[in-house]
């Protein structure tokens, strides 16, 4: 598979470098636009025909990953605007798609398919007159075995982890130096989250209450902000831990609006990291986060081994309680501002990006897009702003409470 995508990204760097002279020189200009009407996805027999129109030739790479088997192609980028999942798929073949900014420059289309396959042809012809292209592809069937082999993500730099080094011990905080708070707006590009009529999604909304909760820390003079996504483009759960790692972030607060069918989900609800989830619904949401994740095109074949597992559980001992703490004081900031908060506020389960052993880290349903009540409230400035500072005073009573905790054990 790696053979057959450097041969198409040279074939594709020379014919648009032909193009590109045959048109005076001029490179693109814009984003290239899929053309929703002649884009589809059907099948083929026992194979898969992909077919899609363009405003314009782009730079594009493709590759497989297995558990489940996809097919992830990149571009170097596409306005996605017109195109749904209902019109573009046809058949039985693929089981679903996701398309969407995965990183700045980069947008990416996954095809969940129901049997393991192989590419059999895959070509970008590009019009000379109109400069319109058109990526075809022809997918097969492969033995799962075969599959297996040739699935991985191609090494990258513009998008892909860096490499492990190693990372000096944190020095001892400053009490009285603002704290660095890392947000992290859930969803975003690809992933749209939860979504709810009328065009609104759990993307927009958390980075909208992100902001607006990043802005309301900093002015309080306690605390600086860093954001994981600060637009709308996807960020990966193992990415947006290693951020909060890189940034020396002290505390790290996720940001969700969820949708959710398991019993009547409203109100603000906090939730820490647990191997065995409080409660049946706390589970599936948690599993939809990581199926979000592996739908979005992520390599999960690196994933910590079981030896890891142990000695980051060892770590967190010191780290958990802190995390617990941190949630029940959001909680009682929350209710203190009269905002909404579930029958059961608090909750755990197996969130990946509370997976950090260092860092106090929770994840925040603000509201549940599943509730109308909560969704009204959430698109609400005045409901929000009640919130951010619901929120704000949690974190202030936290941490004096947190810094008292940590001179008596210094003691």
């Amino acid at each position: 598979m790696g053979r057959l995508f450097s041969i198409i990204t040279l074939i594709w760097l020379l014919t648009g470098a032909a193009w590109a002279q045959s048109a005076g020189g001029q490179g693109f200009s814009g984003l290239a636009r899929i053309d929703a009407e002649t884009s589809r996805v059907r099948d083929a027999g026992q194979g898969v025909e992909v077919s899609l129109g363009l405003s314009q030739g782009v730079p594009y790479r493709l590759f497989t990953l297995d558990g489940p088997p996809r097919l992830v192609l990149d571009f170097q980028e596409v306005d996605w605007t017109g195109l749904t999942v209902a019109r573009l798929l046809e058949g039985e073949q693929v089981k679903a798609a996701q398309f969407g900014t995965y990183v700045p420059g980069w947008s990416r289309l996954v095809l969940e398919l129901a049997v393991p396959m192989q590419v059999a042809v895959a070509a970008m012809e590009i019009d000379p007159v109109t400069a319109a292209a058109r990526l075809e592809l022809t997918l097969e069937p492969t033995s799962a075995e075969a599959f297996a082999a040739r699935a991985g993500a191609p090494d990258d730099p513009r998008w892909d982890l860096p490499q492990p080094q190693v990372m000096q011990g944190r020095a001892p905080r400053d009490e009285h130096a603002p704290m660095l708070v890392m947000l992290d707006p859930g969803h975003g590009g690809i992933d749209p989250g939860a979504e709810a009529e009328g065009g609104i999604s759990e993307k927009q909304l958390m980075l909208q209450f992100a902001r607006e909760l990043g802005e309301a820390l900093l002015r309080s003079g306690q605390f600086t902000v860093a954001l994981t996504r600060d637009d709308d483009y996807f960020v990966s759960l193992e990415r947006r831990i290693a951020m909060a790692h890189q940034a020396g972030a002290d505390v790290f607060i996720s940001l969700h609006a969820d949708s959710i069918s398991e019993g009547r989900a409203h109100g603000s609800t906090v939730y820490t990291l647990s191997r065995e989830a409080s409660d049946a619904a706390s589970a599936k949401l948690a599993e939809r986060h990581l199926r979000g994740d592996l739908l979005s095109g992520t390599d999960l074949s690196e994933a910590d081994d079981e030896v890891t597992g142990v000695m980051l559980d060892l770590a967190r001992l010191e780290t958990q309680p802190r995390s617990d703490a941190l949630a029940a004081a959001l909680i009682d900031g929350l209710r203190a501002q009269g905002r909404p908060i579930n029958n059961r506020p608090l909750r755990k389960a197996g969130f990946s990006v509370l997976k950090s052993a260092d860092i106090p880290s929770v994840l925040v349903e603000i509201g549940f897009l599943s509730s109308k009540r909560d969704l009204k409230n959430l698109i609400d400035p005045d409901w929000r702003a009640k919130a951010v500072r619901g929120i704000l005073n949690g974190l202030i009573t936290w941490r004096a409470e947190d810094d008292a905790r940590r001179a008596l054990v210094r003691q």
